[in-house]
C-alpha cells in the first residue's frame, strides 16, 4: 500500500512540475539590448546597434519562409510609418540561412520601410535566446529590453506597448 501511495505522489509531483514548466513564465529582470554590428540586406553596409541610441526599438527576429513572420510585415511597416518621426524604429533581424539575396527580394517586393539586417546565431543567443520565430523585443530609449513577444503579435498590442514606453 505504501508503495502505491509513493508512486502516486511521484506522478502527481511530476505532473505539477510539468504544468509549472509549461504555464509559469520566469520573471526576468530588464536587461540592456546587446550590442551588434550586422550587414544591411539592401546595401551590405554594416549597421551598428549604436546607431539606434536614444530610440525606442522593436527588434524582431524573422525568416522569409515563416508564415507568421510574413503576416507581421504589414503591421511592422505601419508601425514604422506611424512612429518613425517620434524616435521609434523597427529593426528586423533575418534568421534566413540562404544569404541576403532572398531577404533583399522580400524587402523590395513588400516595400519594407525599416532596417532589415542579416542576423548571426550569436545575436539570438545574446538577446537571451530565440526559440521560435517570430520573436520580438521592445526596447526603450535607454536601451533596456522591456518586453519580449514570442510569436505573432497584433498591431494593436504593439502600438499600445510602444505608446506606454514612449510617454
Amino acid at each position: 500500500m505504501k508503495q502505491i501511495n509513493c508512486s502516486r505522489r511521484v506522478r502527481l509531483l511530476f505532473a505539477a512540475l510539468i504544468l509549472m514548466a509549461v504555464f509559469v513564465q520566469p520573471v526576468v529582470a530588464a536587461s540592456k539590448m546587446p550590442s551588434f554590428v550586422l550587414p544591411d540586406v539592401m546595401t551590405g553596409d554594416d549597421i551598428n546597434s549604436e546607431q539606434f541610441t536614444g530610440k525606442t526599438l522593436l527588434v524582431t527576429f524573422f525568416a522569409t519562409w515563416c508564415p507568421p513572420c510574413m503576416q507581421e510585415v504589414p503591421n511592422l511597416i505601419k508601425l514604422q510609418k506611424d512612429y518613425e518621426g517620434k524616435g521609434f524604429s523597427v529593426v528586423a533581424l533575418s534568421m534566413d540561412e540562404g544569404g541576403s539575396g532572398i531577404v533583399k527580394k522580400l524587402v523590395e517586393k513588400r516595400s519594407i520601410n525599416y532596417p532589415v539586417l542579416m542576423a548571426e546565431g550569436s545575436i539570438a543567443r545574446d538577446f537571451g535566446g530565440v526559440v521560435g520565430i517570430p520573436t520580438s523585443f521592445l526596447i526603450n530609449s535607454k536601451g533596456t529590453v522591456v518586453k519580449k513577444y514570442p510569436g505573432y503579435v497584433s498591431y494593436v498590442v504593439l502600438e499600445n506597448d510602444i505608446k506606454k514606453i514612449m510617454n
